[in-house]
């Protein structure tokens, strides 16, 4: 129950119904971090989409100007230039068909971003059953699939996250770690809040954007005022 006791303890430093400024919230997610390593802070949307509809889903990508604190391993499929390009940006692991029998006949996955060219994607269909429950599927909305594989590969590096909503118009995405200063957590939130509230699809009508939590790795969850964003 050890873990339980912590948690509590860092919930007491909560108030339940109160709505916190963004940068109360940083200050309050870095006391409430009850992990013994630097653990991720995440953050929680909840928008007014009907997810059933397709135009209300949302999809996409954003490099976070602080980054999010992790190294991310990516694996490249790409040829020629491409594939040049991409190993010169710091790719782990570039290659074609022989990582995509890697990963069919080993179950290789020791990657956490796959980008693709374009003309790989037929072959990247026959796996798409290995690699969509996992996410790792390149998708042209999220920026993996391009001819472009050395700005792919620097943004992945640098510090992109991808999000997606979820079937009850939930976002979620980690915007860095509790060691980071408040002022570079605050930044990355601010940048993640405004490229949601960017993507608000035309039909949407009424409040978007209706709350805002941030936690820490198993820390407590901790609502912001909406207001305290430029929304």
């Amino acid at each position: 129950m050890k873990k339980g006791k912590k948690y509590l303890e860092a919930a007491q430093k909560i108030e339940k119904q109160k709505l916190y400024t963004k940068e109360e919230a940083i200050k309050l997610v870095k006391e409430t971090s009850t992990t013994k390593f630097d653990g991720s802070v995440e953050i929680a949307m909840r928008l007014n989409l009907d997810t059933k509809k397709a135009e209300q889903q949302l999809r996409g990508a954003i490099v976070l100007p602080n980054g999010t604190g992790k190294t991310k391993k990516v694996l490249v499929l790409a040829k020629g230039d491409a594939a040049k390009a991409a190993t010169e940006a710091g790719a782990d692991y570039v290659g074609d068909m022989n990582y995509i029998e890697k990963i069919e006949k080993e179950g290789w996955f020791d990657f956490d971003t796959m980008i693709a060219t374009p003309d790989m994607m037929p072959a990247l269909g026959k796996i798409g059953k290995l690699l969509g429950p996992k996410g790792l599927m390149p998708n042209p909305k999220t920026g993996t699939v391009t001819m472009d594989t050395k700005k792919a590969v620097e943004d992945v590096k640098r510090g992109r996250v991808e999000y997606r909503t979820d079937s009850f118009g939930n976002v979620h995405a980690i915007i860095g770690k509790v060691s980071f200063d408040d002022a570079k957590l605050v930044e990355n939130l601010d940048a993640f809040v405004a490229v949601i509230k960017k993507s608000k699809p035309a039909v949407v009508k009424g409040k978007y954007i209706l709350n805002i939590s941030v936690a820490s790795t198993m820390g407590p969850g901790i609502k912001i005022d909406t207001n305290s964003f430029d929304i």
